[in-house]
């Protein structure tokens, strides 16, 4: 299976699996003649090919293809109605837990 036609696949099960925040840019050449050595963030930083990152809640990695990010915290679930969804951005995760008693977690439905 090609390299992009992989990372494609893995990037839709995530969302499948995860339904989570998911993106895609694609590595542009910008010297036509030199082969780049990896992938330049929209921050400008420079990760090499093979390389994974956690940046802002985003799982990265850079390919020869580009840079693939899916967010760690997932943002479609179905909420129960007893039920709230609470997000920790500095952890980077997300829990339901019962609105009667946040100390106990709740399962989707």
């Amino acid at each position: 299976m090609a390299p992009l036609l992989r990372m494609v696949v893995c990037v839709l099960a995530v969302v499948v699996m995860c339904q989570a925040d998911c993106y895609f840019q694609e590595l542009h050449n910008k010297d036509v003649k030199s082969q780049p050595k990896g992938c330049v963030d929209k921050e400008g930083v420079e990760h090499e090919f093979g390389s994974e990152w956690v940046k802002n809640c985003y799982e990265c990695s850079c390919s020869e293809e580009g840079i693939g990010c899916c967010s760690k915290i997932p943002d479609a679930i179905a909420v129960p109605p007893q039920c709230e969804l609470v997000v920790n951005r500095d952890a980077c995760f997300a829990k339901m837990v019962l609105k009667s008693d946040k100390t106990k977690e709740c399962s989707p439905v």
